[in-house]
């Protein structure tokens, strides 16, 4: 899931670019926390695979749920300012 999760965040930052409080470390860490949220929603609601190694499906699932937080880390740091 780490692996993943590394691997998540960067596409999440690809995906959504800009100044974000704490760089890149920060936008891993969500990608790895993605991963986890990715994992355990996607295959509850939808009936899909769980993410049990690295493939194609697990690594979209894990983005996904990254970019989800990495969006509402961003409207929680916005706010804070």
């Amino acid at each position: 899931m780490i692996v993943i999760g590394l691997i998540a965040g960067v596409l999440a930052k690809w995906v959504m670019p800009g100044p974000d409080p704490g760089g890149i470390i920060i936008t891993i860490l969500i990608g790895i926390a993605g991963a986890f949220v990715g994992g355990f929603i996607v295959p509850s609601l939808f009936g899909g695979p769980e993410i049990t190694r690295i493939s194609l499906g697990g690594i979209l699932i894990a983005t996904l749920g990254a970019i989800v937080l990495l969006a509402i880390y961003r409207l929680i740091t916005r706010r804070a300012v």
